[in-house]
């Protein structure tokens, strides 16, 4: 299963917010550290002020913080209402389409409890879980952007990094 870039860009919104610790972040210090589009970026803060997961303050001194406690946030939920689906083949949507294997087809059930227990895992886990190192203290930590893997595509976190010894 994969999950669109805008769950991706929402999830990493939140961490991001999460490890600053309550002190204010821009659109624009996220795009940077991830090397993300502002504009889309803009749309997803907006969506997540709308549902009250964060909030914004403009103008001088103003910027983007968590609107509730990384604890109260559910990574489950918050997929859930970033994607669009989960239909992992066609026979699972309301499409209409026919499989010449329905009825004696395993695969949909299969992908069916798969699916189940995915989510069932993004429900056991909140904001807090993701981000363990989060806080003032955490806040003055610099964060740093991806770094460039040998396979063009890849983005290798810093933590990956780390354990592989990438130069």
């Amino acid at each position: 299963m994969r999950l669109s870039s805008y769950t991706d860009y929402t999830l990493r919104t939140l961490m991001f917010l999460a490890r600053r610790g309550g002190s204010a972040a821009t659109i624009q210090d996220i795009a940077d550290l991830h090397g993300l589009s502002r504009h889309h970026l803009g749309k997803v803060v907006m969506d997540l002020a709308r549902g009250g997961l964060v909030r914004t303050l403009r103008g001088r001194g103003g910027g983007i913080t968590l609107g509730v406690a990384p604890g109260a946030i559910n990574i489950g939920a918050v997929v859930r209402r970033t994607e669009t689906g989960f239909d992992m083949a066609a026979c699972f949507g309301a499409t209409g389409q026919v499989c010449a294997h329905q009825g004696c087809c395993g695969l949909k059930g299969a992908l069916e409890a798969a699916t189940a227990a995915y989510l069932a895992r993004l429900d056991a886990l909140t904001l807090a879980d993701l981000v363990p190192g989060r806080g003032p203290a955490m806040a003055a930590v610099p964060m740093t952007g991806p770094k460039p893997s040998p396979i063009p595509g890849l983005v290798i976190s810093d933590e990956a990094a780390s354990l592989f010894a990438l130069p």
